[in-house]
């Protein structure tokens, strides 16, 4: 009987296969059209809001524009963090991020946003055991503890060149000494002056423009970048102990 019910399946694979794969396609097809248009609502249409769902990206704009950049703010984070880790995310937004990235590698995971609409959001999309939404405007309502990682995501240009440095002394405060990494994404000012967006109160000029915010506080600095046709990023990378791709750092081999 098994043998006649594996027999049946094999010879039913091509025409299921090829079901599902019919199925898959409209779906994704019925979805980035879908986000396309969340997309143009939200963002063409006044107000924009404070936060931006980034399954927007991940089933719209990574395929049509081809751009990974939102990908990688994920992935150059998540490279300074150690398994078990105790992580603190600031201005989480729609808390994608600590979900799909930070919450599997850590033990835990504190993200915290001012605006209490994306925390809404984020508990009702992207829950999991180790990780807790708060409603927090940082300036004020810095979580307190000590954390091995710190990240910063797509918000310090959020902030006043004074708020910025205010904000660092605060972070060091909570960093596990020695050992604690601030990590983080920003963007480049446009050559014409424009912001990016209009929330946006500091857009950075340059590498050297960021890391002045970061070396009086941490020894070791990394700032780094890519550029895409449609933006320029900034990466970074702050500790008095060993950071990503440094000499000593568990993650390297060779020389």
């Amino acid at each position: 009987m098994k043998q006649l019910v594996k027999r049946l399946a094999t010879m039913a694979k091509p025409a299921l296969e090829a079901l599902c794969s019919g199925e898959a396609k409209l779906a994704e097809a019925w979805s980035a059209g879908a986000h396309k248009r969340l997309s143009f609502v939200q963002w063409r249409l006044s107000p924009t809001p404070e936060y931006f769902h980034h399954k927007i990206d991940l089933y719209w704009q990574w395929m049509a524009t081809r751009s990974s950049f939102w990908v990688e703010r994920g992935v150059y984070s998540t490279l300074a963090m150690k398994p078990g880790a105790s992580i603190l995310e600031l201005c989480c937004g729609d808390g994608f991020n600590a979900y799909a990235f930070y919450s599997k590698r850590a033990g835990s995971v504190v993200a915290v946003d001012f605006d209490p609409k994306a925390i809404a959001y984020a508990k009702r999309r992207f829950s999991a055991p180790n990780l807790t939404f708060r409603v927090a405007d940082i300036r004020h309502e810095m979580p307190q503890g000590d954390f091995d990682n710190i990240v910063w995501d797509a918000a310090i240009e959020h902030f006043t060149e004074s708020e910025i440095a205010n904000l660092m002394a605060q972070v060091k405060q909570r960093l596990t000494k020695k050992t604690g990494v601030l990590s983080g994404y920003t963007i480049v000012e446009r050559d014409d002056g424009i912001k990016h967006l209009h929330q946006h109160e500091y857009e950075f000029h340059s590498k050297q423009d960021l890391e002045r915010f970061l070396s009086p506080h941490f020894r070791n600095v990394t700032v780094f970048e890519t550029v895409f046709p449609e933006r320029h990023n900034l990466y970074f990378w702050a500790s008095d102990g060993v950071i990503p791709f440094a000499q000593d750092w568990a993650g390297k081999t060779g020389t």
